[in-house]
């Protein structure tokens, strides 16, 4: 999913859906009360008298610790965005192999048996980002949700497939060298198709590259350690100077530290459904509607509508 409210200013400030906030708050909780805790110790029994830190070693942890998270942001949206470059280029691949076998298979043609021919393959054009998006989000159940773009025997036979979306794809240019050897294609023709064909293999790659490689285990562990043990020490270095603010203090920094890790969490992994997502389910339906326009259906599915001010 992927949220789309755009609202005032005040808004933003206070709006939790969509947020990290559902991630962090319980840590946010324990490390607020642990601060409050201390601070009411030390004000009322002086736990801390004779045993002040200066905030120096913070101050330069709290920076070292900025440069690591900031690369852990960084390293998340780039995967974030290729996958938004790659579904881009999914919804224009799309469009061009329908057109190619809208203008290329049985060029000058127009037989009811030909049209048919097309229509079955701008089809299975369609049915693609579906099963791509379903093998990303780890819905192969919902195979079934297929049955509206490919016919009751590739059904079944798309149930017994680990890889759906190389079955589509195998099964489309099996009927285009039907077609070519019927006759219908040009030479030079079959090859632009398959070019097509392969720029689909292509973006299922690259796709399933960022899905399968997530961010080195190693590097998760010590960034939240660190994150995790500066939060709890903070009080420690500023109770002497801030006092009954302490709490207030530990509550901002631990929710920008902690904010920001769930943040790169949580979009490092762009083709899942939490609220930050990519909307997938919107960019196929977008396909979709481009596809039946192209074949004169006058029945078109309506786009897809945020739902809570969010796309799926």
């Amino acid at each position: 999913m992927i949220v789309t409210n755009r609202e005032s200013w005040l808004h933003f400030v206070f709006a939790a859906r969509g947020t990290t906030l559902s991630r962090i708050w319980r840590r946010l909780t324990v490390n607020v009360a642990f601060a409050l805790v201390m601070t009411l110790g030390h004000m009322a029994y002086g736990w801390l008298d004779g045993r002040d830190v200066t905030p120096l070693p913070f101050t330069l942890i709290g920076f070292v610790l900025g440069i690591f998270l900031g690369f852990r942001i960084n390293t998340a949206y780039d995967r974030y965005w290729e996958g938004r470059r790659l579904w881009g280029q999914l919804v224009n691949t799309c469009r061009t192999l329908a057109r190619q076998i809208q203008t290329l298979v049985g060029a000058g043609l127009g037989d009811a048996a030909l049209a048919e021919r097309r229509r079955r393959l701008v089809y299975l054009v369609m049915a693609f980002p579906h099963a791509l998006r379903m093998r990303l989000r780890g819905e192969e159940a919902m195979v079934g949700d297929l049955a509206a773009f490919v016919t009751p025997t590739e059904l079944e036979q798309l149930r017994g497939e680990r890889n759906r979306p190389n079955a589509l794809v195998q099964r489309m240019a099996e009927q285009l060298d039907e077609a070519y050897r019927a006759e219908l294609i040009h030479p030079m023709h079959l090859s632009l198709l398959h070019q097509s064909l392969t720029a689909l293999t292509d973006i299922q790659g690259g796709c399933e590259r960022i899905a399968n490689t997530p961010i080195p285990f190693a590097y998760q562990v010590l960034l939240r350690r660190i994150v995790g043990a500066y939060c709890y020490a903070l009080p420690f270095g500023v109770l002497s100077p801030l006092g009954l603010m302490t709490p207030v203090v530990v509550l901002m920094m631990s929710y920008a530290f902690y904010g920001l890790d769930a943040l790169g969490d949580e979009i490092q992994d762009p083709f899942g459904s939490d609220p930050n997502d990519l909307p997938l389910s919107a960019l196929c339906r977008t396909i979709e509607i481009d596809l039946r326009q192209r074949l004169g259906e006058a029945e078109l599915p309506e786009p897809a509508q945020p739902h809570h001010g969010q796309l799926l």
